[in-house]
């Protein structure tokens, strides 16, 4: 059986696309004729044809959201727990989804499990639905005969990783939505308010006020055309800043400069470590080897030399020493990760003491960007309130000026 996309006409005329397993193409077509269609195109699902290549090619990178992710696995774990067969699970699953991308991909998925390959090695094949954490703790499942409970960790995991998201976008709206706001006013008045307020006091021949000069200043740099030709430059500096980051030396020099920043460091530390144990603790709680889940774990860290200390770790871990001390070695994890490793390690509980670490950390963490986040509003409104009141006085102080020669 094969995962086959087609389009076809209803008897209304309109047109029809889905996903659908068959033997061949012909026995798709007779299948759809059966039931009063009319097929106009029947392609292998995730290929490209002439008419759809770059919207195909788009489609497919585009990784799977966290909800999508999070609902699929949820559906995938209750069917699993129930007692049906994978490759039943994964056909009644797609059938409840309503996007033709994760139809297609399930329906890509089941044929390759009836083909005989095991869950973890057809849903590797899709790497930007599933990553390697997903397939390592789905083949460990498969392993040791619990998939629907492995799958049930998953969901809660996404579901999880999706709460903490959502707060912080959350918390982030109504700052950036005053910035927006008062730039928009800032630029409004720069263009066109101050010039005719300013131009009065231009034609007096008298001496304006030193910040009043400053403002015409800025007023006529944003009317001439160097205003765009200075976004443009910054457009070109960020875009070859981030080709520069793409190598991989350039790229760990950046992320060193982070980790040394006051006030961000410890932010970024703590987020990369929280998700480095939350990992390891799903990964070791599902069965999954201490070493391969090290690996695996190293590949979650957004900082590059947090992977390679991590991968370090593992490289000790190898060589036969412990855990902890090798954490210990890379001088960079903090010590709370270090210590609830090393009791987990003497306890023989490490799954249970990197949850623990890992929630402290969140938690922690949460606080933190708590606390930023309610800083950070009335800075915003500070900031801006300020900059408006220095237009103002640039504006007011001629007219006062003025009022006294009277």
């Amino acid at each position: 059986m094969t995962a086959l996309r087609y389009k076809a006409l209803d008897a209304q005329g309109r047109t029809v696309t889905g996903v659908m397993d068959a033997d061949d193409e012909k026995q798709l077509r007779q299948r759809l004729r059966q039931q009063n269609l009319k097929p106009l195109m029947v392609v292998v699902a995730g290929s490209l044809d002439s008419g759809e290549g770059l919207q195909r090619i788009f489609r497919r990178q585009r990784r799977l959201s966290v909800n999508q992710l999070s609902l699929l696995t949820r559906q995938l774990a209750s069917l699993i727990k129930s007692g049906l067969p994978v490759d039943e699970v994964l056909r009644l699953t797609a059938e409840q989804s309503r996007g033709d991308r994760i139809k297609g991909l399930l329906a890509q998925v089941r044929s390759r499990v009836m083909e005989g390959h095991s869950l973890a090695q057809a849903m590797s094949e899709h790497p930007g639905a599933f990553d390697r954490m997903y397939c390592a703790m789905v083949r460990a499942g498969e392993s040791a005969g619990f998939l629907g409970e492995v799958l049930e960790r998953l969901a809660l995991h996404t579901e999880s990783s999706q709460q903490t998201r959502q707060k912080l976008q959350a918390a982030l709206i109504y700052p950036l939505v005053l910035a927006g706001v008062s730039i928009s006013v800032v630029v409004l008045l720069m263009s066109f308010v101050v010039p005719r307020l300013v131009g009065m006091f231009a034609s007096s021949n008298r001496e304006l006020p030193a910040l009043t000069q400053i403002l015409i200043s800025v007023s006529d740099f944003f009317r001439s055309g160097w205003a765009l030709v200075l976004l443009l430059v910054l457009l070109a500096a960020l875009t070859v800043f981030r080709l520069w980051k793409q190598v991989p030396e350039n790229r760990l020099a950046w992320h060193r400069v982070l980790l040394k920043v006051p006030g961000l460091s410890n932010t970024l530390l703590q987020m990369d470590c929280a998700r480095f144990a939350s990992t390891m603790a799903i990964l070791l709680g599902s069965g999954v080897p201490l070493l391969d889940a090290l690996r695996i774990a190293a590949e979650v860290l957004n900082n590059e030399q947090l992977r390679r200390s991590a991968l370090a770790v593992a490289v000790r871990v190898q060589e036969g020493a412990s855990f902890s001390k090798s954490l210990q070695q890379e001088e960079i994890f903090p010590p709370l990760l270090v210590q609830m490793a090393a009791n987990g390690e003497a306890n023989g509980t490490l799954s249970a003491q990197l949850e623990y670490a890992a929630a402290w950390q969140e938690r922690e963490l949460s606080v933190r960007l708590g606390t930023m986040m309610a800083l950070l509003e009335p800075l915003t409104i500070v900031l801006m309130g300020g900059l408006i009141t220095l237009i103002m006085l640039a504006v007011l102080l001629p007219v006062f000026d003025m009022s006294s020669l009277i």
